[in-house]
Parts: structure tokens; sequence; C-alpha cells
């Protein structure tokens, strides 16, 4: 209730207590946080748009290609590509799983910087498999996608284990294993017969994800095997992490390890467990990459940077399942407008911009709920003075 003036029996105005509550919700559902972040990326990077002297309909036009296949040629005519959607879909496949990559981990309490070694292990693993598997259809590339996962399990345990074993850091331990495998990847790709320094001889047509059925429907994109890979991989994350045992102690286990190991929990199992999943997925988002993009294998000459996005789609999907998916989406329309946006004058540094704003106002959140905490523990020593 309030007095005639429109002052609460507290001694809050009623404009205070409605933009507290405003700040309640906001920062009480992840999802809001996430849309309103997204949207608020927008609207900077349409102000910075006209700024230079640019017209923003050209940047929102190129996302709609994008998304829909829909675009208007120079007579201003309506026309559908959906070639489009299959490039967004490829593009997404990897930053969907890189970010399942930090998400896992990031629901154990574990700060996983290793996707980027863990995707490269994967894929040098996939090209390998690629170039001297048996070349039976079907089962060499299944054989190759395998291969990629348990790499990339391989990759991300070793982390677990040592922080596990010896409390290492997994945040210096992961980057160093970075450049472990990026580099090693180098030499042992190089040593292949018939390899020069950026690439390997041609992979087997059974060795590919390529779908033709997929690639009929998409217009000749080079959408592939690697989307049912990826909606398994969600489904698996979404069923292990919410639905089983192991989900629950990898979750009580990032909460709180103490309360966890009191409770009968393994936390260094737990911890390598973790690890090894979040490997694993990006893994597997090597092999798709390696064996669904390429009709080659790649020596690479720097990080594809796949992992190190997974982190910002982490992030804005809040390590779920189903939110980690749709922003990964998210990012992976951002990529595959970035050329249609510089064909519309748009800078093509924008698309980046956005996701960096994306990133740095979901991080201000936390900044948020450290001030309502503290206004908190202000009224609560007010209210006690009187």
């Amino acid at each position: 209730m309030t007095d005639n003036g429109g002052v609460n029996k507290g001694g809050l105005s009623a404009p205070v207590l409605i933009r507290e509550r405003i700040l309640e919700v906001f920062t009480g559902s992840a999802g809001m946080v996430s849309a309103a972040v997204v949207l608020l990326g927008f609207f900077v990077a349409t102000v910075l748009v006209i700024l230079v002297g640019r017209n923003p309909a050209g940047m929102y036009s190129a996302i709609l290609q994008v998304v829909t296949g829909l675009s208007r040629n120079r007579q201003g005519q309506w026309i559908w590509n959906i070639r489009y959607v299959g490039e967004w879909l490829v593009i997404s496949m990897p930053l969907i799983l890189c970010g399942f990559s930090m998400g896992f981990a990031g629901r154990t309490g574990l700060f996983n910087i290793g996707a980027e070694g863990q995707y490269i292990a994967g894929l040098t693993a996939a090209q390998f498999v690629a170039l001297y598997g048996p070349r039976i259809p079907f089962l060499h590339w299944q054989l190759a996608v395998l291969a990629a996962v348990a790499a990339g399990a391989v990759w991300g345990g070793l982390v677990g284990f040592f922080k596990a074993r010896f409390n290492m850091s997994e945040v210096v331990a992961t980057i160093m294993m970075n450049y472990i495998a990026l580099y090693g990847s180098r030499i042992f790709t190089m040593a292949i017969p018939g390899s020069n320094t950026f690439r390997t001889p041609d992979f087997p047509d059974t060795a590919k994800l390529s779908s033709p059925l997929l690639e009929n429907l998409t217009n000749g994109s080079r959408l592939n095997y690697g989307v049912y890979l990826t909606i398994i991989a969600i489904l698996f994350f979404w069923l292990v992490m919410g639905k089983t045992r192991l989900g629950y102690s990898l979750r009580a286990t990032g909460f709180n390890k103490d309360a966890a190991r009191y409770g009968g929990i393994s936390v260094n199992s737990s911890i390598t467990t973790a690890m090894a999943i979040a490997g694993a997925f990006a893994g597997l988002a090597g092999a798709i990459v390696s064996t669904g993009s390429f009709n080659y294998g790649r020596v690479l000459g720097g990080q594809d940077g796949y992992g190190f996005d997974g982190i910002a789609v982490a992030l804005v999907g809040n390590s779920t399942a189903a939110g980690t998916a749709l922003s990964g989406l998210l990012f992976g329309m951002l990529k595959s407008a970035q050329p249609l946006m510089q064909s519309r004058q748009i800078p093509k540094e924008i698309t980046s911009i956005i996701q960096g704003l994306v990133v740095v106002f979901i991080s201000l959140r936390a900044g948020v709920k450290i001030i309502m905490e503290w206004q908190m523990k202000e009224k609560a020593k007010k209210g006690n003075q009187e």
C-alpha cells in the first residue's frame, strides 16, 4: 500500500519500486537477458552504421537473405534461393558444438578455453582416418567422426585429469594445449605423402560427409550429414545434463565442490568426465568441418577460431542446450551475412562489432546483480538503524 504521496510504507516511491521490479525480472530470467542484449547489440550496430553514412537496411536485408533465402534483384523483384539457408547452417554447426564444449564444462564449474585445441585434435584425427581408413561407404566417414570425437575427448580429458589430480588451472592448461594441438597437427599432417604446406591429397568420396539429398534440397549448398550429428549432440547435451545422474553429479560439482564431495560424489571423476565430454563436442566440430566442408585435408596455418567463438556462444546461450544452439545459429547468421553486407556497402567489421557488443552487454548482468545486492544491504542497514 502507498500513502497519498505515492510512497510505499517501506519508504520507497512507486517509480523506484517499478524500477527495482524490472531489474529483478531482468536479472532473474537468463533467457530475457540474452534476448535483451542481442536486441541492444543490433540497436547499437544500427546507430554505428548510420553514423558512418550507410543505410542500415542493407544490414537487415543481408540477414533476411541468410535466414530465409529471400532477396531483391536489381529490378526490385523478390527471388528465393535456399542455398543461403544451407550455408548458414553449415557455418553454425561448429559454432554450436564448440559452444557446447565451453558450456558443458562451465556447468561443472570449469572454464574451458581449450575448445580450439580440442577442435584441432578432432579435425586432425578425422583427416587421417579419411585418408587411410577403409573405403567402405558410410562406415568410412563414421569411423572418421568417431576418431575425431575420441581425439577431442582425450585432449579435453587430459586437462580434466591434470585439474583433478594436481589442481592445475584449466585456463592455463587449455591455452597451452591449443598451441600444442595446432603445431602438432601441422607437423603430422605435413608428413603425409603428397602433402604440401597447406593441403593433403584429396579425400576419397567414402570419407566425405556430403549428402546428395541435402545438397539438392538446399540448391547446391554444402549442407551435409553433420546437421544430423549436431541435432544428436543437442539432444545428448540436454538429456545428459538435465535428465541423468551423471548430469546431476556434474551440476552439483559446479555449484559447490565441497557439498558434492560430502554428498558422495567423486569430484575428481566429475571434472575429468566433464572435460572429456566437452572435448568430444569440439572434436565432433572438427570432423564436421574437415570432412564436411572440404574435399582434402588442411595443413593449418593458424587457428580457425571456432573454439574461441564458442566461448561467446556459450555465454550468450547461458550454457544450456537450447540456448547455446540458438546462440550458435545467431553467430552463424552474422558470419554468413558478412559478405552479403559488404556487397551492400556495409562495413564487414559490423558483424564482429555486434558479436562483441552482445558479449559485453551480457557480461554486465553480473554487474547489475552486484549493484542490486549492494542496494539491498544498504536498505537492510537503514532498516536496522531505524
